[in-house]
């Protein structure tokens, strides 16, 4: 979530919708390893892992949808 604080202080529009997608990008990463994870038992936490995964997948959807409003609103201007 580090990147996402940088997005929040990002300098311009064009600056903050390039954090956004290094932070979706991070975000896709930890969504494979997780699901690697399930598929491989590295843990008896597995219902925790699975929670994590749904906010992983939720917070992918949010932020890809941030960097498309970011977009939209540079193409109006």
């Amino acid at each position: 979530m580090a990147h996402h604080g940088e997005a929040q202080s990002a300098e311009s529009p064009k600056d903050f919708i390039h954090k956004m997608r290094i932070a979706l990008k991070e975000l896709r990463e930890t969504s494979r390893w997780l699901k690697v994870s399930l598929r491989v038992p590295l843990t008896k936490a597995l219902d925790q892992n699975e929670a994590m995964l749904r906010e992983t997948d939720e917070l992918i959807r949010i932020f890809f949808a941030s960097i498309r409003t970011g977009q939209s609103k540079q193409t109006t201007k």
